[in-house]
């Protein structure tokens, strides 16, 4: 089994020009594609196997990330199934100088683990054995429903 804490992964990207929409805020596509990657890793970390993505439950985009702010990605499997990794994905715009957060968007993801011949393979089951993980495990629970 692997513990809930295991999972959790962050990443930065500096938002460059070539990131941008014509607001030059860092255009959603992007923003999604970051999600999925880090989603993506923190999935596979978790079942030790390659993991695809099967479903992006949906995307609520809080608050842009201007051009020169910093995303910061944090990923964390919340779930699993038999051979799928349920992942909950959330974008800050984070100044580096002062380590200062606000939220930007939020999703919950779903992979599915598979072998080099793309059948799926079995997940081991999630730990969650502290106050924090267990604070985070329900709060993607009840988010992935709208309820966060």
């Amino acid at each position: 089994m692997t513990r809930l804490r295991e999972t959790l992964l962050e990443n930065r990207t500096i938002v460059q020009p070539n990131h941008a929409n014509m607001l030059d805020t860092a255009h959603g596509g992007n923003v999604m594609k970051w999600m999925d990657e880090v989603g993506a890793m923190s999935a596979m970390r978790f079942a030790g196997e390659t993991c695809v993505t099967a479903r992006m439950n949906r995307v609520d985009f809080e608050s842009p990330v201007r051009v020169g702010d910093t995303a910061l990605i944090e990923a964390y499997v919340y779930a699993a199934g038999t051979s799928s990794v349920r992942v909950r994905v959330k974008t800050y715009r984070e100044n580096l100088t002062t380590g200062e957060t606000q939220p930007t968007a939020d999703s919950f993801l779903v992979y599915v683990a598979v072998d080099d011949d793309w059948n799926t393979v079995s997940v081991p089951e999630l730990r969650v054995d502290s106050d924090r993980e267990r604070k985070l495990r329900d709060e993607a629970l009840a988010g992935e429903n709208g309820g966060d």
